[in-house]
C-alpha cells in the first residue's frame, strides 16, 4: 500500500474535516478537478500553473523536453515553452485548415509527459515530500482521470502524497474504449477514508440571500454547500442570468489576458446561462468543441457538442445545428464510443434532406463499420455500401472543386474498406487516382493536408503488402511536406527494420519520441531494435521505460525477460516472465521462455509443464519444441530429444536448433547425421565449434 489517500464524503466540508485528521507533508497545492472550471486537465493545469514557472526557471531544459504536454494541458504556459508547430497547416492556402487530429491515446501520452515533468521538477527542490489535494474528482474530465491514474501509480508518496477527494458515489470510468482506469488506480494505490452523511442542519441566514447566490455563481457552480445553491435557485430567471453575465464578463477579460483554458469550461458554462445563450453561449460552445477536438480531447468535445446540439434550434440555426450534431458524432467515434455516434448519425439523417449532409453522414457511418466498431462487429459489406453512397453523392456536387475533393476524400475511405477486404492492389489504385485528380483539379496549396494524407495511406498499404521500398519512397515525400509528425518517423522506422536497416530505424524511433509525449510503442520498438544490434543494456532500459508507461505491455515483459536471461540474471528474467503470464496466462512465447528459465534454474518438472502449456497454445512454436527437446536430452531420453528437435528444425531451420540436434545425434552414435547438421551450422555461421564437432563426427564415422 502506498501513502496516497482517497477521501470520500458527500460534502466538501466533511472531506476537509477528514483530511485534517491525517498527518500529511506540507501542502504543495490544493486544486479542484471539476471539469466545469476549465474543461480538460482542469486539475493538472491548476497544479502546473502553480509549479511549472519556477521549475522551468530552475531547469530550462524541461521546456524543450515537455513543451507539447505543458502547453496542450495548460495553455497559459505557452509563453514559457517552444511553440508547437504543424508544418502542413503553415503551408496551407486556407488559413485555419486542420492537417490532422490526434490519436485517441494522445491525451494519455500527454498525462505521462506531465508525470515525467513533475517527477523531475519536484525531485530537486530540496523541500522534502509535499502534498497535493485534488477535490471534486468525481466530476473530473477524462484527461484528468488519466493524469491522476498515472500519477497515483508512478509518483512515490515520499515525493508527493496525493489526496484524492470525491463524493460518496463510486468513481466511474469514461464510457467507450478505456485507456487507463482511475477507479482501478484508486483501489490499487490509495488508502480510502470514508465519511458519513452529515445530519441536516439549519442554513444560516447569511447563506440564503442574494450574496449567497452570487457566491454560488462566482464559484462557477461547483460549490456543494446547500445554502448558496438554494439561494441561487430562489432567484428569478432574469436575476440568475444577470449574475452569470457579470461572471462571464470577468472570465472573458481574464481569458483575453492569457487564461485561455477558461474558454473550455467556466466561460461557456456562464454564457449558456446568461442573457444570450442562443448567441454568445452557443458560439462559446462551438469554439470550445473545436479546440478540444483539435487537441484530441474527444470526451470533452463530445460533451460540449451534445450541450450545443440540445440547445440549438435546427429550424432557426440549421448550419450551427449541423456542426454540433456532426462534430459530436465524429468525436464520439474517435473517443471509442461508436454506438453513441451511430445514434446521432441516425438522428441527423432523419432531420435533414441536404445532399452534402447525407454524403458526410454516409461516410461517417461507413467508417464506423470499417474502423470504429470492435473487430468482431466490423462489417466490410456495410462499410462499402455506406461509402459508395457517399461517393455517389460527391460525384453530383455542383462546385467542381468541392466535387473533386469529396470524390477523392470518400474514395480514400473506400481504400480503407479494400484494405480490410484484403485487396491492397485495389486500395492502391484508388489512392493513386485520387492523388492524380487532386493535382489536376486543385490549385497549389489547396487541400495540402489531404494530398499528404493520401500518400500516407498509400505508404501504409505499401508497407503492409510487402512493398517496402515503395513505402519508403512515399514516406520521403510525405516528410518533405510534413516533417513534425511522430507517426511518420515511427512507421518509417518499422519499415526500415523490416529491411534490416536497424540503426536508421532506431534514429527514426528517437525522432518520433522527440515529437510526441512519451508513448510506450516507440520505446518498445527501439528496445527490440537495440537487441538486434546486441545492445542488451540499452534494450533493457527501453523495455523498463515501456513498462513504466504501460505495466501491461506483454511484449515488453517478454523482451525484458529475454534480455535479463542474456545478461545472466535468471531469477529476474523468470520474475518478468511470470509477471507477463499473470496478465496473459496462455501467451505461448512467455510460457516457452518460462520453461527454458525454469530448466536453467534446475526445476525440470515445472519447466516441462510450462513448455507443454506453450505447445497447447501454439503447436507450431519452434522454440517450444526445442526447449522440450533440451529437457528430454537432459533426462537422457535421446530418442524423444531427436524427435522434438526434428520438429523444431522443420518449423524453423535455425542454426542453434541444428547444432543441438547434432549434439543429440552425436550422443546417440549417429555420427553421419550429426556431421551433416554440424556442417550446415558451419555453412550458415562459420562457427569453429561446429567445424570441430563435424570433423570429430566424421572421424568417428570412419
Amino acid at each position: 500500500m502506498s501513502g496516497h489517500y482517497w477521501i470520500s464524503a458527500p460534502q466538501r466540508a466533511e472531506r476537509d474535516r477528514l483530511r485534517a485528521g491525517l498527518e500529511l507533508p506540507p501542502l504543495l497545492a490544493a486544486v479542484d478537478a471539476h471539469r466545469r472550471l476549465r474543461g480538460p486537465y482542469t486539475a493538472a493545469g491548476t497544479l502546473l500553473r502553480a509549479v511549472a514557472p519556477e521549475a522551468l526557471r530552475r531547469r530550462p531544459a524541461l521546456a524543450d523536453r515537455h513543451y507539447i504536454e505543458l502547453q496542450e494541458s495548460t495553455p497559459e504556459l505557452k509563453p514559457l515553452v517552444p511553440a508547437v508547430t504543424r508544418a502542413l497547416e503553415q503551408q496551407s492556402a486556407a488559413p485555419g485548415e486542420v492537417s490532422r487530429y490526434p490519436a485517441r491515446l494522445h491525451s494519455l501520452r500527454v498525462s505521462h509527459g506531465l508525470v515525467d515533468f513533475l517527477l523531475t521538477a519536484l525531485a530537486d527542490t530540496g523541500d522534502g515530500p509535499r502534498t497535493l489535494i485534488v477535490e471534486n474528482v468525481q466530476h473530473a474530465d477524462a484527461t484528468d482521470q488519466e493524469f491522476l491514474a498515472a500519477a497515483l501509480r508512478r509518483i512515490p508518496a515520499a515525493l508527493l502524497t496525493i489526496v484524492v477527494c470525491t463524493g460518496t458515489e463510486e468513481p466511474v470510468d469514461p464510457p467507450g474504449t478505456l485507456s487507463v482506469s482511475l477507479p482501478a488506480a484508486l483501489g490499487a494505490y490509495t488508502t480510502r477514508i470514508t465519511g458519513a452523511v452529515p445530519a441536516p442542519a439549519p442554513v444560516p441566514d447569511a447563506l440564503t440571500g442574494p450574496a449567497a447566490a452570487r457566491r454560488y455563481v462566482d464559484a462557477d457552480g461547483v460549490d456543494d454547500d446547500p445554502g448558496p445553491l438554494a439561494a441561487y435557485e430562489r432567484l428569478a430567471p432574469a436575476e440568475r442570468a444577470a449574475l452569470h453575465d457579470r461572471r462571464a464578463a470577468e472570465l472573458a477579460e481574464r481569458a483575453e489576458a492569457g487564461e485561455s483554458s477558461l474558454r473550455l469550461g467556466a466561460l461557456p458554462y456562464h454564457l449558456m446561462r446568461g442573457g444570450d445563450p442562443g448567441g454568445a453561449g452557443l458560439d462559446a460552445l462551438r469554439w470550445a468543441l473545436g479546440r478540444c477536438k483539435y487537441l484530441g480531447f474527444y470526451h470533452a468535445a463530445a460533451e460540449l457538442g451534445e450541450a450545443g446540439r440540445r440547445a440549438v434550434d435546427p429550424a432557426e440555426r440549421p448550419d450551427l445545428w449541423w456542426i454540433f450534431i456532426r462534430e459530436t458524432g465524429v468525436c464520439l467515434a474517435a473517443a471509442g464510443r461508436p454506438d453513441e455516434s451511430a445514434v446521432l448519425q441516425e438522428e441527423a439523417r432523419t432531420a435533414t434532406i441536404d445532399p452534402a449532409h447525407h454524403m458526410k453522414l454516409a461516410y461517417e457511418i461507413g467508417m464506423l463499420y470499417a474502423r470504429h466498431y470492435p473487430e468482431e462487429r466490423r462489417d466490410e459489406r456495410k462499410a462499402r455500401a455506406w461509402v459508395n453512397q457517399a461517393i455517389a453523392i460527391a460525384d453530383l456536387l455542383p462546385d467542381p472543386k468541392e466535387r473533386a475533393f469529396y470524390s477523392v476524400f470518400n474514395r480514400n475511405g473506400l481504400a480503407l474498406v479494400e484494405v480490410r477486404a484484403k485487396r491492397p492492389d485495389e486500395a492502391l489504385r484508388l489512392l493513386d487516382e485520387g492523388m492524380e485528380r487532386l493535382d489536376r483539379e486543385l490549385g497549389l496549396g489547396e487541400r495540402t493536408w489531404h494530398r499528404v494524407g493520401l500518400r500516407y495511406n498509400r505508404a501504409q498499404v505499401n508497407g503492409m503488402s510487402g512493398r517496402l521500398e515503395a513505402a519508403l519512397e512515399d514516406y520521403a515525400e510525405i516528410m518533405d511536406a510534413d516533417n513534425d509528425f511522430a507517426d511518420h518517423y515511427f512507421n518509417r522506422g518499422n519499415i526500415l527494420r523490416k529491411l534490416g536497416r536497424t540503426e536508421e530505424a532506431i534514429a527514426d524511433y528517437e525522432t518520433a519520441l522527440a515529437l510526441e509525449p512519451p508513448f510506450p510503442e516507440a520505446y518498445y520498438n527501439r528496445g527490440d531494435a537495440r537487441m538486434e544490434l546486441g545492445d542488451a543494456r540499452g534494450a533493457l532500459g527501453d523495455f523498463d521505460r515501456t513498462l513504466e508507461l504501460d505495466p501491461g505491455h506483454i511484449e515488453a515483459l517478454l523482451g525484458r525477460a529475454g534480455v535479463l536471461d542474456d545478461l545472466g540474471e535468471t531469477q529476474a528474467a523468470l520474475e518478468s516472465a511470470t509477471a507477463g503470464l499473470a496478465l496473459a496466462p496462455d501467451h505461448p512465447h512467455l510460457l516457452c521462455l518460462q520453461g527454458r528459465l525454469l530448466a536453467e534454474a534446475g526445476r525440470p518438472a515445472e519447466a516441462a509443464r510450462a513448455v507443454e502449456a506453450a505447445l497447447r497454445s501454439d503447436p507450431e512454436l519452434a522454440e517450444a519444441w526445442a526447449v522440450r527437446a533440451e529437457l528430454a536430452y537432459a533426462a537422457g531420453d535421446l530418442a524423444a530429444a531427436a524427435t522434438d528437435f526434428d520438429r523444431a528444425v522443420e518449423l524453423a531451420d535455425r542454426p542453434e536448433f541444428r547444432f543441438n540436434r547434432a549434439v543429440v545425434h552425436e550422443a546417440a552414435g549417429r555420427f553421419t547425421e550429426a556431421a551433416a547438421d554440424f556442417d550446415a551450422v558451419f555453412a550458415a555461421t562459420e562457427d569453429p565449434d561446429a567445424l570441430s564437432h563435424r570433423d570429430s563426427c566424421l572421424l568417428a564415422a570412419g
